[in-house]
């Protein structure tokens, strides 16, 4: 395990209700990159960022569709890897709130479990004992 682990101080986020920057109302990765040095001086070296990424936001954002994009309410991939930059210049380590036990409806995942013949692989579809994909969305 990493060293700087050991003397973590996590700042958590939930980009949505953090500072706005655009006026649009929602918290946005450009509102948590201003703030970095205000959580530095707190004596934080790590944020956890909740879910931000491609959602229907069907359940705050931890119904994802999209592993690989962000939720466009927070900016843009490349507003993240700026925060990601921005936050390694100020010694803060980032971590992305993860949790693929949440796949949206609208995840290719769950579209293709769904499916009653085979998949894009040419495969069975799964059984129901072996996965179980769990979505709040409507």
């Amino acid at each position: 395990m990493s060293k700087w682990l050991d003397n973590a101080i996590f700042y958590e986020i939930y980009p949505q209700s953090f500072k706005d920057t655009n006026g649009d109302g929602i918290g946005d990765f450009q509102g948590i990159i201003e703030k970095l040095d205000y959580i530095r001086e707190l004596g934080c070296n790590a944020l956890w960022i909740n879910p931000c990424f491609f959602s229907p936001f069907g359940d705050a954002g931890y119904d994802v569709a999209d592993y690989c994009r962000v939720a466009p309410r927070y900016g843009t991939n490349e507003d993240l890897k700026q925060l990601f930059e921005e936050a390694h210049k100020n010694g803060i380590h980032v971590l992305l709130d993860l949790v693929p036990g949440h796949t949206s409806i609208e995840h290719p995942w769950f579209i293709e479990s769904m499916k009653a013949d085979k998949n894009a692989a040419g495969e069975p579809p799964p059984q129901k004992s072996t996965k179980l994909f769990i979505s709040f969305s409507r």
